[in-house]
Order: C-alpha cells, then structure tokens, then sequence
C-alpha cells in the first residue's frame, strides 16, 4: 500500500487552520531567514509560505545578501529572538560556506526553534520532555505511521543515515517509552559492515542517505514498511530531471507492505510538523 503523506499532512494542516481561526484576530509569526539564491532553499521557502498562508500565520521572509558576514546574520537573529511578535525562527539551510552553521542553530532561542535543530530541543527529544520542538521531518515520519495504523511497537526499525536532521532525532523517537514509539532502533551509516543484512532485518525500513535509488529490492524483507525520506534529481535520457527518493519505488513497492512515495510521502508532513511547531510556539504565548 502507498502511504499518502499529502492526505495526513492536509488532515494536520486542516486541523491547525480551525484552531488559529478560534483564535483570531490573534496571529502566530513564522520568520524565515534565507542568505543567498539556493534554488532549492528558493523552492522550499515557497512551499512554507504557501502552507503559513493557508493556515493563517504570517510569514516574514528576510533575504540576505550571500555575501552577508556571520556577525550580521547573528544580530539580526537576536532581533527576531527579542520581538515579542515572532513564535518561529527558521533559518534555511544550507548556508554559505564561510558561516559556522552550528554557531547559528546555538543562537536561536529555543523556544522560537521551530526546526528542533538547537541541541537543548535535541536534548528534550532524547530524554523523551515533550516541552520542546521536535525536528520536523522525524516528527512527520512517526505522524505518517501512527495515522497509516502502522504500530511499530516491539518492531525493529532501521534507519539508514545519521544525520542531526533525520537519522539520529528520529531514533530518538522511536524508541521512547510512549504510545506509537516503543521499537527497537538501529541506525546505519556508511561504515555500518553487512548493510544488506542489516535492512533486510527490519520491520520498518526508513532511507535518509541522500542517494537516489540506494534501497534496491535485495535489501529489502518481504512485507516491511519502507519510508523514503529521500529527494534527489535524477538525470533522465532525454536529458530532463525527475524527483526521486532513497529507495528504488517501482522495485520495492511489490514487495513493501506499506510505502512512501517520492514525492508524496515524507515532504508534505515535515512542512505540516514545521506548522505544527509554529502553533504550539505561539499557543504558549496566548
């Protein structure tokens, strides 16, 4: 079965919609700091916008010169971290080179950071305190499975990728002592030695490597779940580019019980957690 991450993200989004409207005229604030034309950062800073308008939360995007020095950038975030009307601060990665990314993340205050990428957030999501933010793309996978009745409960769940964005959070969550949690998590990376075996064991198999097509049919158990948390584009012979994921979908989806699709899947619910982020930010203010 096809997992519709569009459908359940439309769902939250709906949800949070009739929520903001009972609050009117009152208005949450989502503030996007966006340094350089990254086409893709350009891209996914419109898909965020789209989704705030819908939902009735303003969005102010604040678009630096590439050329901006780290000292600038911090001040500017430390306005947007004392004005009472901001409930979220997004600073849209990748960022240049010669800015210290880590150094950003560490300075946005916590309770306006709504990516759950600043490490007292991380700290949270690990100890299993529900008062921060959960980083949105692993929030959205455990959303995805919870409203698909997936129970990963007992499961073992492989996370192929340990990054701070996806990989590591999301093992985190999964495995916490709370309702639709409970697995037993492994994460594997690029030194992990018998990848095959690894993946092959898992009830639910989540691909967030960056390499398009990396999960192919052999590594995959007959009747798991495959998340694909993957976007990449790949080059076609009529020399066009076509969005795809991590796991080879036409070769998998026949044998998968559960999948998601590229795209579809995974995207629409990590920009669906990102309003959720926002809304719990702001309902702490009202």
């Amino acid at each position: 079965m096809i997992i519709n991450g569009k459908e359940i993200a439309k769902e939250i989004a709906l949800k949070i919609k009739a929520k903001l409207d009972n609050l009117k005229p009152k208005k949450p604030n989502l503030s996007v700091i966006l340094v350089g034309n990254n086409s893709a950062s350009l891209t996914y800073i419109r898909m965020k916008k789209k989704a705030c308008d819908h939902v009735g939360i303003d969005f102010d995007l604040y678009h630096l010169d590439e050329n901006i020095d780290e000292k600038a950038l911090l001040k500017k975030i430390s306005y947007l971290n004392n004005d009472p009307k901001v409930n979220g601060i997004l600073v849209q990665m990748p960022l240049p080179k010669k800015i210290n990314e880590n150094e950003i993340i560490l300075s946005i205050n916590p309770k306006k950071d709504v990516d759950g990428f600043h490490p007292l957030n991380v700290g949270k999501a690990l100890i299993g305190d529900d008062s921060g933010f959960l980083s949105c793309t692993p929030l959205g996978i455990k959303i995805l499975l919870e409203k698909s009745n997936i129970d990963i409960q007992g499961k073992h769940v492989v996370i192929v990728g340990r990054s701070n964005i996806v990989g590591k959070p999301l093992a985190a969550i999964l495995m916490q002592k709370k309702p639709f949690c409970n697995a037993t998590v492994t994460v594997a990376h690029s030194y992990s030695r018998d990848l095959i075996q690894i993946t092959r064991s898992a009830d639910v198999l989540v691909a967030a490597i960056g390499k398009p097509k990396f999960i192919t049919k052999d590594m995959v158990k007959t009747g798991s779940v495959v998340i694909d948390v993957g976007i990449n584009l790949e080059k076609q012979s009529d020399s066009t580019t076509k969005l795809v994921g991590d796991v080879d979908f036409e070769n998998v989806k026949d044998i998968a019980s559960y999948i998601t699709p590229v795209p579809g899947g995974v995207g629409p619910m990590t920009i669906a957690c990102l309003l959720h982020n926002v809304y719990k930010s702001f309902i702490q203010t009202v």
